[in-house]
């Protein structure tokens, strides 16, 4: 368990399944300490955030989003995919402790520095079958340990902003953005946390993502060849991009490694970092070049069929 390797203490209470820190009251309101609701957030450039406060603080979107710099209406609630797909949760189990999957290295975590203030505090370990209690400088060993600075804010408070005063949270702005693509067909989210990384026997099970299936006839329906299908083929580009961009950084990896003599397990360091640095990037670019190409076929079709059109003299009898 990864807790217990790091020498973490905690408490751990088993209750049903809860969705708020109202019901979740119910069953750890009389421990002592502080509950958390955590928010999953997203901006309009694609780009996420977890928001862990006490329960009692109050978190206006409006100032927090002048606050990182995005302007009034900046920020917004997360769709539920990203919760499968990045925090590998679904709805109820948002928590600091999903930051330990991989698919979750670019979302960024802004904590309640009133958290400090408490004896311990009450999150759910990637289950919303459980509650652990834990100290605030024992948050911060799990997130150091998974490469994370903790960042403690006054979610309360409301600076000023303007030419003279710069937004104070801009710094914990992610570098990068984070493109959702549908998932192909029989997929599900990675589990990169295995039974045994918490102290939880029951895991909420990841969201499901419903995959696209091309509509193809089948050669053992007897009636398909009578069902023509007259609609025209629509390019999936951009839900393309993302297997164009993983076979290139296949490609770079693979022709950067064969150029190493470090053992394996620093080869595969060195390609996950590859990978994690450029992937947002090439699919921001991929998309960018299929949306020119789809805008300059269509012209093309146009002006063809335009030309085509007055050029054609009917016949006269």
């Amino acid at each position: 368990m990864v807790l217990q390797e790091l020498g973490i203490k905690f408490e751990q209470y088993d209750h049903p399944a809860v969705l708020t820190v109202e019901a979740q009251a119910k069953y750890v309101g009389d421990k002592g300490g502080g509950l958390s609701k955590n928010l999953f957030l997203k901006d309009k450039k694609s780009r996420f955030y977890i928001v862990s406060a006490l329960a009692d603080t109050k978190v206006d979107l409006k100032v927090l989003s002048q606050r990182l710099g995005l302007g009034k209406g900046g920020i917004r609630m997360a769709p539920e995919e990203a919760l499968g797909q990045l925090l590998q949760v679904p709805l109820g189990c948002v928590t600091p402790f999903a930051l330990i999957n991989e698919s979750a290295s670019y979302v960024s975590l802004l904590l309640d520095k009133e958290f400090k203030t408490q004896p311990h505090c009450f999150f759910h370990p990637l289950s919303n079958e459980t509650s652990i209690s834990v100290q605030a400088s024992d948050l911060d060993k799990f997130l150091k340990s998974i490469g994370r600075e903790p960042s403690y804010v006054d979610l309360e408070a409301n600076p000023p902003v303007g030419k003279d005063q710069p937004p104070d949270l801009a710094i914990l702005v992610p570098s990068g953005t984070i493109d959702i693509p549908d998932a192909p067909e029989n997929s599900t989210p990675s589990q990169a946390v295995s039974e045994k990384s918490f102290p939880v026997q029951k895991k909420c099970t990841p969201a499901s993502v419903d995959s696209v299936k091309s509509a193809k006839p089948s050669s053992a329906d007897p009636n398909a060849k009578d069902k023509p299908n007259n609609a025209a083929p629509q390019p999936n580009a951009f839900a393309e991009s993302r297997l164009f961009v993983d076979e290139i950084l296949k490609k770079t990896t693979e022709l950067l490694l064969s150029e190493l003599t470090e053992d394996v397990a620093k080869q595969e360091a060195l390609a996950n970092s590859v990978r994690k640095h450029l992937a947002p990037d090439l699919q921001n670019l991929t998309r960018t070049f299929c949306s020119l190409l789809q805008v300059m076929f269509k012209n093309t079709a146009y002006t063809q069929g335009f030309y085509a059109g007055s050029n054609c003299q009917p016949k006269r009898l």
